[in-house]
């Protein structure tokens, strides 16, 4: 048996450990601090830390402090000042940190940061819409269901769409997942978010895509922290894996909150229904159209049926289409759920 990798090890090479160190809080939390440091390869006052940090600030408690210094003492001597202006002129692409570590430098980098700033020597920030491009670019070499977002949505705040949801018992919250690369949507609905509803969301999904011989080993889902997707979800997923977007970390669920905005402008502002059987069949009509037939402007203009057809060619024409339901139908009275082996077997039922 292999030993554990240490947890400082993996810390480092990690780009953000938010979820780890949420996984690590979770642990001590169920099975003790003691049992959780060895199972993560750590030590007791390191997972004591995190814990209190937990207790006292909540997930935002998970995220790196910084270490710079709150008061300057000292102030940089000129000849030191004149070093550092002078490396950054000849190593422009190198940190602070770099140089600090490299010439033994005997200042902190945020002070550094400070000296070149003041001398003009920091690049300005990149506008949100250019690292959203870069994001784009990033994402564009992604593989077909390497990763879905998932997320949900009032609807009980679309003047139009919520007086006929109030005539008819229509579903006030949408439950979403998107495959980043490609597009794909999957639409569901329900009277409330909860857990069990996101698990027979996420079960369908999952059965529909081992059907068509998608890999659910390789699949990622990326939700935020939302109640609703915790407890019987991450048990949903199987051997796909699950991780959370950090605290205000909006940005990180970009693909499902714009088709959030389009399903809005598109369907929900202007769609009339006469009842939760019309209401039903009319989200079976608009996404397969949305999958199969509408071009994304943020995708070179193709569908995501377009883009799977390009990267994965064999693949078969019906992973576009799982039709939405009505989640409750599937929720028993003890608060569980239960989706059937054949994810249209009840179609007809649930139109009633």
């Amino acid at each position: 048996m292999t030993a554990p990798i240490r947890y400082f090890d993996l810390v480092r090479e990690m780009n953000n450990p938010y979820n780890h160190r949420l996984r690590l809080v979770e642990s001590a939390k169920q099975r003790g601090i003691k049992s959780t440091a060895q199972l993560f390869a750590t030590t007791i006052p390191t997972v004591r830390k995190w814990l209190r940090r937990f207790q006292q600030r909540g997930l935002s408690g998970l995220q790196e402090l910084s270490r710079a210094r709150h008061q300057q003492p000292q102030k940089t001597s000129p000849a030191l000042e004149a070093q550092l202006i002078e490396l950054r002129k000849t190593l422009p692409t190198f940190g602070a940190r770099r140089l600090i570590r490299e010439f033994d430098l005997p200042i902190s980098h945020g002070a550094m940061e400070r000296i070149w700033r003041q001398h003009g020597l920091m690049p300005k920030r990149r506008r949100k819409y250019q690292r959203k491009q870069d994001l784009a670019h990033i994402k564009a070499r992604w593989a077909v269901f390497q990763q879905i977002s998932a997320d949900t949505k009032d609807l009980d705040d679309i003047p139009h769409y919520w007086e006929q949801a109030q005539r008819f018992g229509l579903p006030i919250v949408q439950y979403t997942a998107r495959d980043v690369r490609s597009g794909l949507l999957f639409w569901s609905f329900a009277q409330k978010r909860s857990a069990a509803a996101s698990a027979v969301f996420a079960s369908r999904i999952q059965q529909h895509l081992d059907r068509y011989g998608v890999s659910l080993r390789d699949l990622v889902w990326q939700t935020d922290n939302g109640g609703e997707f915790k407890g019987d979800f991450p048990k949903a997923l199987g051997d796909s894996q699950h991780v959370r977007i950090p605290p205000a970390a909006h940005t990180f669920q970009s693909d499902v909150e714009t088709v959030h905005r389009l399903e809005e402008d598109e369907f929900f502002d202007l769609e009339s229904f006469s009842g939760r059987g019309d209401f039903l069949a009319k989200t079976h009509t608009y996404q397969p159209y949305f999958n199969l037939a509408r071009p994304n402007s943020h995708k070179e203009f193709q569908t995501p049926w377009q883009i799977i057809e390009r990267l994965t060619p064999r693949s078969p024409l019906h992973l576009c289409l799982l039709p939405p339901v009505f989640l409750d139908y599937y929720l028993n009275d003890q608060g569980g759920y239960d989706v059937p082996r054949s994810c249209c077997t009840t179609h007809d039922k649930v139109l009633k």
